[in-house]
């Protein structure tokens, strides 16, 4: 069992090696944190992720959840391990101490949340759906407001959700039909239904607080007239007790390709006409304060899809050193069989597997980073630019790492053969979980439309600039390395060739041409997400190098070693593919736009 999660030698290696944290443990927010500190939590967390939480990953989705009376009861498993996380407050580790948490980096909450998530995902978003929800309240809420739910929140006592999709109103937020009429004490009565609301009941905590997006009686239409509610489950007293039941109720819960332990529910508010809601911040500002809890989940999303395939890969691993079958390749015909990590194509497939694992966990390290530094940067100026990398790349972490992490899902599959098309291995649970991750919270090419149109000009463009001259400094340090220097100047041309790609499709997404620039958004950030992947291997191989001067031995040797052959291999036959890619964009093809609705067939 104790293979079946991310190495934690691979997060040292990117926390301390790759990106220096150590250097933000220096500041005073961080008192209470040092490096020791942070290597016992992160050892902890893969400790009660393997002991605890994994066995309860078969067995929930085996079992599921129970819907009867407006009640949704999770797994019996579950109920231990929920108190256990909810005791150890682990699913507040990240979230400012202000609000009741204990304000950790985030280079180490979001690494116990990747052990977190791949032991057991639906499991730990009953124990952190709540700090999301909260966090809006501490940023708008009043003080009433804040004093009577945040720390509840935080502490998990009481969940949190999101009610945003309607039946008719899924990504175009701006055709809801919830409704709310203002009472004469200043609350508001909310009617109407929400659908695919994550954790939107369950029998894990004894209040969920739900904040609604609703359109005020006369508001603006479109996103412009959304305003926000906060709707407990319970109505909560004055003295923090709770209170009488509020009409709001879950009508059904969704049985789903993957995560089936995951309460996604359906919700009906004033169907007794006496559903309550208290207005969080002012009228008409729902959409920008929804926003804040959204770019965290987008983040959240992409640490799925890194989280599943870290999972998935490590089992692959693990059955490629212990399955015998066939004879090595070249050995005479009556040589024993071998285990199948000795086939060519297997160990193939598994460093395929690694790279992108390895890429996706230095990149989202790498966001963590440009969040340190837009808190504590010594400038005004570096506090806005680490931010605007942040909100650049956060579609990318969003939308690739969810493709990504399902395509090496699916790989591990195949390394198992027929047995991993089973429920009898998880690699099977880890491909049908991690599907929804390129759908929910804003489908992939909602992320690309977001990336084109909004993302790749802010400050002018600076942003983008700045992005592409930290890709080059690595490069420049390759180049400075003989045993890089090679992998080195084939980078710089896949970097050259995304520059040029940028700038033909923001020219052509503001011309006549807009609709077909805007067909090839999603392979721009795809192969934008490549060149990040192609970024952080080298990245990784540089580091690697330097050490190795230092003559390691022990386990440190094959792991640096194995960094630089990780880096080549994604680098000299990933590259070359990603690289075509770019020649379609380039080539402008506009046939998805011009074909008639009738040629696609099936009338």
């Amino acid at each position: 069992m104790a293979q079946l999660l991310a190495e934690k030698r691979d997060f040292d290696f990117v926390m301390w090696e790759q990106f220096n944290n150590e250097k933000f443990l220096e500041n005073e927010k961080y008192e209470a944190f040092n490096k020791k500190t942070c290597d016992m939590i992160l050892t902890e967390a893969r400790k009660i992720a393997i002991k605890e939480m994994l066995p309860t990953m078969a067995e929930g989705d085996k079992v599921g959840l129970k819907f009867e009376d407006g009640v949704v009861t999770t797994p019996e498993c579950f109920k231990p391990v929920f108190d256990l996380l909810k005791e150890g407050e682990w699913g507040n580790l990240g979230v400012p101490e202000v609000m009741g948490g204990q304000g950790a980096p985030s280079f180490v909450a979001s690494a116990v949340s990747e052990y977190f998530m791949a032991g057991r995902s639906a499991l730990s978003s009953y124990v952190s759906m709540g700090s999301g929800a909260a966090a809006m309240i501490q940023l708008y809420g009043t003080e009433e407001q804040k004093k009577k739910y945040v720390k509840r929140m935080v502490s998990a006592e009481w969940g949190g959700t999101m009610l945003l999709t309607e039946p008719n109103a899924g990504s175009d937020v701006g055709a809801l039909e919830t409704s709310a009429v203002k009472n004469p004490d200043g609350t508001y009565s909310i009617t109407g239904n929400k659908i695919f609301i994550t954790c939107g009941e369950h029998d894990l905590c004894s209040n969920i607080i739900h904040p609604v997006l609703a359109r005020i009686e006369g508001a603006p239409a479109g996103t412009k007239g959304i305003s926000i509610f906060i709707v407990p489950k319970y109505f909560v007293n004055d003295d923090g007790s709770l209170g009488d039941r509020n009409d709001i109720w879950c009508t059904g819960i969704e049985h789903k390709h993957g995560i089936v332990a995951s309460a996604t529910c359906s919700m009906a508010m004033g169907a007794k006409g006496t559903c309550i809601g208290y207005l969080l911040g002012n009228e008409n500002e729902g959409m920008k304060i929804m926003f804040n809890m959204m770019n965290g989940a987008r983040m959240h999303t992409g640490l799925q899809g890194l989280a599943y395939a870290s999972g998935a890969y490590q089992l692959a691993l693990n059955y490629a050193r212990e399955r015998v079958q066939m004879r090595e390749l070249g050995q005479p015909h009556d040589a024993p069989p071998v285990t199948i990590i000795k086939h060519p194509d297997v160990r193939r497939n598994l460093l395929w597997m690694k790279s992108y694992v390895n890429g996706m966990r230095s990149f989202y390290q790498y966001m963590d980073y440009q969040e340190e530094l837009s808190k504590i940067a010594d400038t005004e100026e570096e506090r806005a630019l680490a931010d605007g990398i942040f909100e650049l790349l956060t579609p990318i972490i969003k939308s690739y790492l969810a493709n990504r992490g399902y395509e090496v899902c699916v790989q591990a599959v195949q390394v198992f053969g027929g047995a991993g098309y089973t429920k009898d291995y998880l690699a099977e649970q880890y491909m049908r979980d991690c599907k929804i991750a390129s759908i929910y919270e804003g489908t992939c090419g909602i992320q690309a439309m977001d990336l084109l149109g909004r993302k790749m000009g802010m400050q002018g463009g600076k942003v983008f600039m700045t992005f592409l001259a930290a890709i080059q400094n690595t490069i420049d340090e390759a180049k400075g390395l003989t045993e890089l220097a090679d992998l080195g100047e084939r980078t710089q041309k896949m970097l050259n060739k995304l520059g040029e790609v940028a700038a033909h499709l923001g020219k052509n997404a503001m011309s006549p041409q807009y609709k077909t620039a805007f067909a090839h958004s999603l392979p721009y950030l795809d192969v934008m997400g490549d060149t990040i992947m192609a970024w952080m291997n080298l990245w990784r191989a540089v580091t690697a190098t330097q050490k190795l001067a230092a003559k390691p031995k022990g386990k440190d040797l094959p792991f640096y070693e194995g960094q630089i052959k990780t880096a080549e291999f994604f680098i000299r036959t990933v590259v070359p593919t990603s690289m075509g890619r770019m020649d379609t964009i380039l080539d402008m093809c506009s046939a998805a736009i011009d074909i008639s609705d009738e040629a696609f067939g099936g009338l």
